[in-house]
């Protein structure tokens, strides 16, 4: 999956915890708020503030995705609320390669 397609698709998926996200996918797509997010803080930090919380819905919905296609349950997000090991622990999981079968669906389409 593309930068542009990444980002089109989270903001299509909204809200959407179902399916899977692929690698590329949930990458692009954080490397896509990392990098406004920055440009808006020399601009505003009223409008980074904003922007973060308007993808922050979006963020969550890839993020859970991108653990289903790992095998895994999107409640495991909550892990992000132990301070640095929750977060090491989630890194490790969106890094991993998606598991085949899997109960989740069948994977995200990915385009080359």
């Amino acid at each position: 999956m593309t930068f542009g397609q990444s980002i089109k698709t989270c903001f299509s998926k909204y809200a959407d915890f179902n399916g899977r996200a692929s690698r590329s996918e949930f990458w692009w797509w954080a490397l896509f708020v990392f990098l406004v997010n920055a440009g808006l803080s020399f601009v505003s930090e009223m409008l980074s503030g904003l922007f973060s919380l308007a993808v922050l819905l979006p963020y969550l919905a890839v993020a859970a995705r991108r653990l289903h296609d790992t095998d895994r349950s999107g409640w495991l997000l909550l892990l992000n609320l132990i301070p640095l090991i929750g977060w090491i622990v989630l890194l490790v999981f969106y890094i991993q390669e998606g598991k085949e079968p899997n109960r989740f669906g069948p994977p995200s389409v990915e385009s080359a």
